[in-house]
């Protein structure tokens, strides 16, 4: 299987903080060389450390003297690791970011997904040596853009510090322009009364626990009467811990999506990671497409290529939402399920850990509905059932 390229979004160029809100970041982990090159990529790209340690609690000593935007921490340290040193981090810091690190290997994936329910707001695969990570422009990548994206929030309420923009870098747009002018109001009937057939969740960043909560909120009942396809932009391994994830959380069968597997109602297909999933055949008789075709807006798996052969199948009857993550995945996808007469929702930028996805959506008119995460659930419902209005 080919893994090699990036499995979720990433940025053209390592970003440059032209805003003139240096993060600062603290690093937990035990190796001294990852330290070491974290510390000169953070510098480069115009933030700051203000802390490193080797375990966790280092880590929380140094929580007394500095006041991190973010912190990143690994978690198999020793003294005191990653799983238990957050939860006291967070107690003595309740705004900071920590972004948890780890290899990919089932244990962690499962750890790491577990910290995002107590409070991470994001996690980092590593890679297994610290050649590895020394070579890998990937990881340097997702690790700075997380730096910046975290810590910006928390580095405007301390006001700006003096950084000069390069030479050309148009300035940001605001966040804001994507907000609707007004909320749009969900209509359960704006599809001709065409049942759905078929539930298609797009996430990235923040996602793990925006679908879990999804999910749950529409209850068992309504998904055993339906295929439920989530790409959730996420690195192998992670991706089929995640679907376990759901399956606990929703007493529903979930996995992987695999080749040629027939959808079935009540079962709930999650996108391996590093592999597009997609969709074959026709009516009664659709299976699981998966393939190892180019990135898709930076990504493998994407939401375009599930949205995309969704519209070509379904049609009117395919029901989709994309939740919080950074990027535009999911974005023509969407258009083409608008296009047969799908219809596509979207979390509202208040609820979201990153307004980049649905952020998208909603710039380009495609969604029915913008709405909260807690409200998402129950309004897929009623599209599912239609009941209530």
């Amino acid at each position: 299987m080919a893994a090699t390229a990036p499995s979720y979004p990433q940025s053209s160029a390592l970003p440059n903080p032209a805003s003139g809100h240096r993060v600062r970041v603290l690093i937990a982990d035990d190796s001294a060389v990852v330290r070491g090159l974290v510390t000169r990529w953070i510098a480069e790209a115009g933030h700051e450390v203000v802390a490193t340690a080797a375990n966790g609690r280092i880590a929380l000593e140094a929580m007394s003297r500095h006041d991190p935007d973010v912190i990143l921490l690994d978690i198999d340290m020793p003294e005191l690791d990653g799983t238990q040193a957050l939860p006291l981090l967070l107690a003595k810091s309740p705004g900071v970011q920590v972004i948890m690190m780890s290899t990919l290997t089932t244990r962690n994936a499962d750890i790491s997904l577990r910290c995002l329910a107590l409070g991470a707001v994001d996690y980092l695969a590593k890679p297994e040596s610290n050649r590895g990570v020394t070579t890998s422009d990937t990881f340097r990548t997702d690790l700075i853009e997380r730096v910046r994206l975290f810590g910006s929030a928390r580095a405007r309420k301390r006001g700006p510090v003096a950084i000069a923009p390069s030479p050309g870098t148009p300035a940001p747009a605001p966040v804001s322009a994507l907000r609707p002018t007004a909320p749009l109001v969900l209509r359960p009937k704006a599809r001709a009364g065409v049942a759905p057939r078929v539930l298609l969740v797009g996430a990235s960043t923040g996602g793990p626990r925006a679908v879990g909560e999804v999910l749950e909120k529409i209850g068992s009942a309504t998904l055993r009467q339906f295929p439920v396809l989530i790409v959730q932009h996420m690195p192998p391994v992670f991706t089929a811990v995640f679907a376990e994830h759901l399956g606990a959380r929703t007493g529903l069968p979930a996995a992987e999506g695999k080749a040629d597997e027939r959808l079935q109602p009540g079962r709930i297909y999650v996108a391996p990671g590093g592999r597009h999933m997609g969709l074959a055949g026709a009516r009664q008789d659709v299976t699981i497409r998966l393939h190892d075709g180019p990135v898709v807006n930076f990504c493998r798996p994407a939401v375009d290529v599930l949205f995309q052969d969704a519209a070509a199948i379904f049609g009117p009857s395919a029901l989709a939402v994309v939740l919080t993550g950074m990027g535009s995945d999911g974005t023509g996808g969407a258009r083409a399920l608008v296009e047969a007469g799908g219809a596509v929702l979207a979390q509202d930028e208040a609820t979201s850990t990153v307004w980049g996805m649905p952020g998208s959506i909603a710039k380009a008119g495609l969604a029915q509905a913008i709405l909260p995460l807690g409200e998402i659930g129950a309004a897929l419902r009623t599209l599912l059932t239609g009941q209530g209005a």
